[in-house]
């Protein structure tokens, strides 16, 4: 795809033609050339990364789950990989003074950070710790006064493989004190933990096949710049002059700055009598407007998170400055909703943001999808035909078309075993991975945090098509499915795709990193089950466990139960905000495409609408106007200079945000987070 088309398709092409005041030179520019052996994935690098998968699977179930504290996997750079990360550069660095030979080289740092980071996608709050929210929780609160029984029990029978039934486990499981590997806790856990290990990696395999289809046409072709590796990246090759990021003094004052803050606002958590920087973090600044119409704002918080402002420094310009204009425009939206009358009770779902932000995704997907269909068509004819294209690339375009074809026999055979009538197995499914491209692209191009709650496939064709239509068993088969598609902040594609990157930065070759992901999956798999099994049933998925996701499997359940009881049918109201995001994504692109100077993208609007940017606007705002001011009387050669600044920011306040979540489990106290 030339520029000129995607210009006017309003993809964006790379940095330095579309926003030549922003390029990320310091990771674009050509790699200094090393050794294979620097560059090679070897088995000590695996054999030492997996006991850190298993530690770090049951740090992240322990502080998400348990104590609720730190929140990393919400986030589109993980905490808790950059915190070991961290660590394991500085142990490396004094091992290098005692035997510069043995030291971990950089394909080997490379292996353990993204085998930490697959481990942690599984282990994450919208992976196994949601499934695992599903399992137990029909039966388990199948109580006269929730009336599951009479509503969809029926209707679960095609599912119940996939369910964990058993009372004596699920008592145990919920109230704690028990050992998980005894045979009466463990054994009605393998069956449904099997069947969904099976589905998760077939999901993750389409993934990978996608990834594997689209890698050349974004990194080769647009050369996407990737902000989300710029730091795991800057840790990992620290020898290269362009970016001497371990002895930058801007770093490490970034990093003093955000891990003061942190240390400040955690010991008054601890000593309430110290000071306190509320700002920082999810300060309301609705409850002081109270008068109407403004009040119909309700809870606005502003937030100056050090590392959200690091990680907005990397995008466009006009990316974060519609990231944060769209989320006030979102607000004052309501504001006229309220004047005009259209909060009232008759006028129920307004202001339709989940219905604005499902058409605003889908038709970012479906445009994504268009911009591809030349290289997808070029991919099928170098799959289909030996004498064409790159040595190796027909051999791994024919694996990502197999994987593909076998993934969706596996998915029409698991929507038929679960009652999921054809149509709508389809159209899920196809809204999935529809989806996870657009996720993939946003973070590929433009790094920005992506939680999009507003945006269920379930939901979006219980809008479109009504309850009846889709019929009580599909849509009993769909909750059942609610957990992996529920929020998409630890999605498998945009981190596998950033793995790829990561191994071409790296000079890795493309295969290791292939196999290497395969692995990671596996035993990011098994980890993650035996971490959420330990931390519910040593301390109670209800008993003791703070921040267990019992609203996940009531989000599931409860929903369901009240479309069977409350049938509902299309609504005009809400089908036309779906068709209004969509018109609106393309308009943004229409006119982003036709001008050079319009300021707002699309993808800004779709975030502000889909919950994205209820914690963050304010932290993209304040990165927005450093940056401008920084681009406006520095240049390019100020903005590359501050990057290292914007790192440290990063970088300290997930370390500190780590040892105070290290600390508190300790303790057996809560303590302060970073986030949310």
């Amino acid at each position: 795809m030339s520029s000129e088309s995607a210009r006017k398709l309003g993809v964006d092409v790379e940095a330095d033609k579309t926003h030549p005041s922003e390029s990320l030179a310091p990771l674009n520019s050509a790699q200094p050339k090393s050794s294979a052996a620097a560059r090679s994935i070897t088995p000590r690098a695996i054999a030492l990364a997996i006991p850190l998968v298993a530690l770090n699977a049951y740090w992240v179930t322990l502080v998400e789950v348990r104590w609720y504290t730190l929140d990393g996997t919400s986030l589109p750079l993980f905490i808790t990989p950059i915190f070991f990360l961290f660590c394991i550069c500085g142990l490396n660095a004094l091992w290098r003074r005692i035997s510069p030979n043995s030291a971990l080289r950089t394909g080997e740092l490379l292996t353990i950070y993204i085998m930490l980071v697959i481990g942690t996608v599984l282990a994450a709050h919208d992976m196994i710790q949601n499934l695992f929210g599903v399992l137990p929780h029909a039966d388990y609160f199948a109580t006269p006064e929730s009336q599951f029984k009479e509503t969809f029990f029926k209707y679960l029978l095609p599912s119940r493989f996939l369910l964990m039934g058993d009372p004596v486990a699920a008592k145990g499981w919920y109230q704690g004190g028990v050992p998980w590997y005894r045979p009466e806790y463990l054994l009605p856990f393998l069956g449904p933990l099997f069947w969904w290990g099976l589905f998760v990696a077939v999901l993750f395999g389409m993934c990978l096949s996608l990834n594997l289809l689209i890698r050349k046409a974004w990194t080769e072709d647009e050369k996407l710049a990737y902000p989300i590796v710029q730091l795991p990246m800057a840790m990992i090759m620290p020898d290269d002059p362009s970016r001497p990021f371990w002895k930058s003094r801007l770093m490490w004052g970034g990093f003093a700055f955000a891990a003061s803050l942190d240390m400040l606002n955690g010991m008054h958590y601890l000593y309430p009598s110290l000071p306190y920087i509320e700002q920082v973090k999810l300060y309301d600044i609705g409850q002081f407007i109270t008068t109407r119409p403004w009040s119909a704002i309700g809870g606005t918080n502003i937030s100056m998170y050090p590392f959200a402002i690091g990680l907005a420094y990397f995008l466009p310009l006009d990316l974060c400055f519609s990231c944060w204009f769209f989320y006030v425009a979102r607000k004052l939206f309501q504001v006229a909703g309220a004047v005009a009358g259209w909060d009232s009770a008759s006028n129920v779902g307004f202001p339709y943001f989940e219905q604005q932000a499902s058409g605003a995704w889908i038709m970012l997907s479906l445009i994504l999808v268009w911009s591809l269909r030349s290289h997808l068509a070029r991919a099928w004819r170098v799959a289909v035909a030996k004498s064409t294209g790159a040595p190796g690339e027909r051999r791994e375009f024919l694996g990502a078309f197999a994987g593909l074809a076998v993934g969706t026999v596996f998915l029409a055979w698991f929507s038929t075993r679960i009652g999921l009538a054809w149509w709508v197995g389809l159209l899920f499914f196809s809204l999935f991975f529809l989806l996870a491209i657009a996720l993939t692209r946003v973070r590929a191009e433009l790094g920005t945090p992506h939680e999009i709650y507003y945006v269920s496939p379930r939901t979006v064709l219980v809008t479109v098509f009504g309850v009846n239509a889709i019929g009580a068993q599909s849509l009993t088969a769909l909750s059942v499915l609610f957990w992996f598609n529920r929020g998409y902040r630890a999605h498998p594609m945009p981190n596998q795709l950033e793995a790829f990157r990561m191994g071409e930065i790296a000079q890795v070759p493309r295969r290791q990193i292939i196999l290497l992901l395969i692995i990671a999956g596996v035993v990011g798999l098994l980890f993650a089950y035996w971490a959420n099994l330990q931390v519910t049933y040593t301390d109670g998925a209800l008993a003791r466990s703070i921040g267990y996701k019992k609203w996940v499997g009531n989000e599931s359940f409860d929903k369901l139960k009240s479309w069977l009881t409350t049938p509902t049918k299309p609504n005009g109201n809400q089908l036309g905000f779906i068709v209004g995001g969509a018109l609106m994504v393309v308009w943004l692109r229409v006119m982003r495409g036709a001008f050079l100077w319009w300021p707002f993208h699309p993808v800004g609007y779709a975030l502000a609408t889909s919950y994205a940017m209820d914690y963050f606007w304010f932290a993209f705002f304040i990165s927005w106007l450093v940056k401008a001011l920084i681009v406006r009387f520095g240049g390019m050669k100020a903005h590359n200079t501050a990057i290292p600044f914007f790192l440290g920011l990063i970088l300290g306040d997930y370390v500190m945000g780590s040892l105070w979540a290290i600390y508190g489990p300790m303790r057996g106290l809560q303590t302060y987070k970073i986030y949310i």
